[in-house]
């Protein structure tokens, strides 16, 4: 199913690439504030990273598609009544790896600044063993929300705040409904 998914992604920018406007490609880093919602997890954010690839494809004047391969590392914390919920011991701190892949609609408000908004998948890669003492997998292996924020356009430096809300549930073992939230700040550098 991965990959396939890749595979498909991979075509699609070949595809868009062909009748595209203009094409550009970079690099981009930054900072994830990030937390799982839910009861058995303490209710703050929690500081991770990201880095990745990204593409910017014009379809008309002022509207561009950004399609971004981002690894995230995630860090997040349960509750002090984690253990009462589900009866776990010494579990404190999780830490889960994303290979998430928005894509998104750049609409240009002004020379030098963007509006973005559309989908992210994001493939869990890796993810602490330890979560449950008879070391039941507990997270989902994907993950699909919605992404938008706004982008500083700098020649070739693109600044960017961007808040991604998980739209599924990653909880696989329990009835409890468990969602990402994320909020990205990062520097991006156009190549070509």
């Amino acid at each position: 199913m991965r990959k396939f998914f890749l595979f498909s992604a991979i075509f699609s920018l070949s595809i868009f690439y062909t009748s595209a406007q203009s094409f550009h490609f970079g690099i981009k880093a930054g900072a994830d504030i990030h937390k799982i919602s839910g009861e058995t997890f303490s209710n703050e954010f929690n500081l991770g990273y990201h880095a990745g690839v990204f593409a910017q494809i014009g379809l008309k004047k002022n509207i561009s598609l950004q399609p971004e391969f981002i690894l995230s590392d995630i860090n997040s914390r349960t509750a002090t009544n984690f253990r009462e919920v589900y009866g776990f011991k010494d579990i404190n701190k999780i830490k889960l790896q994303y290979l998430n892949i928005p894509i998104l609609l750049n609409v240009k408000l002004a020379p030098f600044l963007t509006l973005q908004a559309g989908p992210q998948f994001g493939i869990l890669i890796d993810k602490t063993k330890s979560i449950v003492e008879n070391g039941k997998e507990d997270f989902k292996n994907g993950d699909v929300g919605a992404a938008g924020g706004l982008q500083i356009n700098l020649k070739k430096i693109n600044i960017y705040g961007r808040y991604v809300a998980g739209l599924g549930n990653i909880n696989k073992i329990g009835t409890e409904k468990w969602n990402n939230q994320t909020i990205q700040l990062g520097v991006g550098i156009r190549l070509f």
